[in-house]
């Protein structure tokens, strides 16, 4: 099993990622950054937990931060949540990893770190995740920790998504039937 942890930045580093400085954004950040982070690919999810940390420094605790891989001490990608949980309870995870670190199980390790967290959190009751129909791999990993399609949304960025919900509560670990 890959070990890894979710590591937030903060209002700053964010800023920096926006601007696309990656010498700036590792001055601030409590890890080192690679290229992907202050690349275009990121730079619209960087824009948006920016936003919302200046209009909430507190959501900077939930939103998107760095998978960091504990036994390599590498970033690896970038995952949490999209903001705290709303009124109804519900968090929405994302996660991307950096194209030279895909298929290592990072993305996994990053979904079962976020179930942990999400069980753990008293406010959260559900957990979602929006995949673009095209994108099976991330289908096929959330099939197998219990999401089940709820419908569909239109994201400005990624076009149209699935809907997938499942408990807070459930073990973030594979369902026995699909592991």
């Amino acid at each position: 099993m890959t070990d890894v942890r979710i590591v937030h930045l903060s209002e700053p580093v964010f800023r920096a990622l926006v601007d696309g400085d990656l010498a700036a954004a590792n001055a601030l950040s409590p890890v080192p950054l690679t290229p992907p982070f202050a690349g275009e690919e990121w730079r619209g999810v960087w824009r948006m937990r920016l936003a919302q940390a200046e209009e909430d420094p507190s959501s900077a605790a939930w939103t998107t931060g760095v998978i960091w891989d504990e036994e390599s001490r590498t970033p690896v990608g970038r995952a949490g949540y999209h903001g705290p949980p709303d009124e109804d309870g519900v968090v929405e995870i994302g996660y991307a990893v950096a194209p030279e670190h895909r298929r290592r199980g990072y993305a996994r390790a990053a979904l079962e770190a976020l179930l942990r967290r999400a069980a753990e959190e008293p406010l959260v009751r559900t957990v979602r995740v929006a995949i673009r129909p095209d994108n099976e791999p991330s289908y096929l990993l959330a099939d197998q920790y219990g999401f089940v399609e709820v419908g569909e949304q239109w994201d400005e960025e990624d076009g149209l998504e699935v809907v997938y919900e499942r408990p807070a509560h459930l073990p973030a670990t594979p369902s026995p039937d699909q592991g």
